[in-house]
């Protein structure tokens, strides 16, 4: 794929996980750049160039020491703490850094973008520790790891090893960045890390909701429920764009389903029972999904609109304008954006979760849904357990994504001499969504799990719309239906496998 100015969702997805191979052919703009700062930078003071950096910039720094300050803020900031993050980030965080600096506005030179490139195509994945960015003056300690690691020193994830960064160039060949002008400050002075992590949970929640409203569908089957909450009548009348798809999507996929049960059929029609036998209105986790799940769509829409931006923006500092022959000073490696949708994605995924916890509630609760044995139990009650324990973990899990979801966008600290007075803790966000997405996967890889046994339970699934006939087929493949009590830690996590990595369809 050819890197260019814009890159859609789309084409980001499939680099990060089909992982095309990156082409840069139009080397001009960010060649016209780099030699534009090159000249222009003589006899001028410009932050990052012949200055310290943060609060140091009031120090000039003399010309025979300019190439070692770019090793310097590499080297020096190369700091993190905690365990490495997830190879898929550190290669999502690479792609954003690399989409900026090819929009020509870094002065970067282009062997600096080749050497990154080579890294992509190469598979290359340097060692990032999770903890050490604050989300202001960018991601500066996790970019020192990636860029430690492009000019050879570091550590890197190759092959499904770690090792020394100079190994594996030397077997693969690739030279490391030589450091020109601004090198070291520019590949480490950007939001790439919490955009990247953020792309990251964008993707995954974007593929469980589609799940979770699948299972949602599911359920209203196996409660054989009135299907008149996800009418288009209904639902059109509410303003909100995401209740209406939710709504549309449940409807295309309970089409052909002969479990759902038509209300004008049944109750809109003379009765003398006194106490009707199926519920008039189901419980809210089965019947208000269309504005439960909604709000969740309209909150991931707008992450992946903002996430996008921020993906195509030019978030260094300076900013270098070969057109005005100008280089702006700012503060465009501010993390708000980021930081503050991963905040709202979280809290949406959470309240997503707690729908799939309170239907599996209802599927295991045998006094409130009056069809099911307890747990969607199909051993012997009281010798067997079913799903007993399964549901401690998806409480728990649940719960903890709950205080997870407390907000890190407010919580900024000054620091740095207080140059960083305040700051956007945008890393530090999109690492706790990330965690309240990884929980999300579990609670509904347990839902999914237990709507195929109460398919079961009820020997509904010829009933089923041809759509969830295939979620129960594709569960079953992985789950067998069991009477007997088995661990089903494995299960799970291969159920979540299923959930988090391919599509519903």
């Amino acid at each position: 794929m050819n890197v260019h100015g814009k890159l859609s969702i789309d084409e980001f997805e499939r680099l990060l996980y089909r992982k095309e191979k990156i082409e840069f052919p139009d080397k001009g703009k960010v060649a016209a750049c780099h030699e534009f700062l090159k000249a222009f930078s003589k006899e001028k003071v410009i932050y990052g160039i012949n200055t310290g950096f943060g609060p140091m910039a009031q120090w000039r720094i003399e010309d025979v020491h300019l190439k070692e300050l770019q090793y310097n803020i590499i080297r020096s900031h190369a700091t993190g703490a905690g365990k490495p993050l997830p190879e898929i980030c550190v290669r999502a965080a690479m792609i954003s850094r690399l989409q900026t600096f090819v929009q020509g506005y870094s002065g970067v030179s282009v062997q600096m973008l080749e050497v990154l490139i080579d890294f992509l195509n190469a598979d290359i994945v340097p060692v990032v520790p999770e903890h050490g960015s604050v989300g202001a003056s960018g991601d500066l300690v996790q970019l020192a790891h990636i860029a430690l690691a492009l000019i050879g020193e570091g550590e890197v994830f190759y092959k499904g090893q770690r090792h020394n960064t100079a190994e594996v160039l030397r077997q693969t060949g690739i030279r490391p960045m030589e450091i020109r002008v601004r090198e070291g400050l520019a590949v480490t002075n950007g939001t790439a890390v919490m955009t990247g992590l953020g792309l990251v949970n964008l993707l995954t929640a974007k593929r469980l909701l589609c799940w979770a409203t699948a299972a949602s569908v599911m359920v209203n089957e196996i409660a054989s429920s009135y299907d008149d909450f996800m009418a288009d009548e209904l639902n059109a009348l509410k303003e909100h764009e995401g209740q209406r798809h939710i709504a549309a999507d449940m409807r295309r996929i309970a089409e052909g389903s002969r479990c759902l049960r038509k209300r004008e059929e049944e109750l809109y029609r003379a009765s003398s029972e006194p106490v009707f036998r199926n519920k008039v209105q189901p419980y809210y986790s089965l019947r208000c999904i269309p504005q439960i799940l909604g709000a969740v769509y309209d909150t991931v829409a707008y992450t992946e609109k903002v996430l996008v931006a921020e993906l195509n923006a030019v978030d260094d500092n300076p900013v270098v304008d070969p057109a005005t022959r100008n280089v702006y000073h700012g503060g465009n490696f501010h993390g708000d954006y980021v930081s503050f949708e991963m905040d709202k994605l979280k809290i949406a995924v959470t309240k997503m979760t707690m729908l799939a916890e309170r239907q599996l509630n209802y599927l295991f609760h045998d006094r409130i849904n009056g069809i099911l044995p307890p747990f969607v139990n199909m051993g012997v009650l009281g010798l067997n357990y079913g799903m007993q324990a399964s549901q401690f973990t998806a409480t728990s899990t649940t719960a903890e994504s709950q205080t997870l979801s407390n907000p890190m966008y407010v919580h900024s600290i000054p620091n740095n001499n207080d140059n960083q007075d305040i700051v956007s803790m945008g890393t530090n966000s999109a690492l706790l969504c990330r965690h309240v997405v990884e929980n999300a996967g579990q609670v509904l890889a347990i839902l999914m799990m237990a709507l195929a046994q109460a398919v079961d339970c009820l020997s509904v699934a010829d009933k089923l719309a041809p759509a969830t006939r295939k979620i129960y087929d594709r569960v079953r493949d992985i789950v067998p239906a069991f009477k007997d009590d088995t661990p089903k830690y494995k299960e799970i996590a291969a159920l979540q496998e299923m959930l988090v990595q391919t599509s519903v369809e």
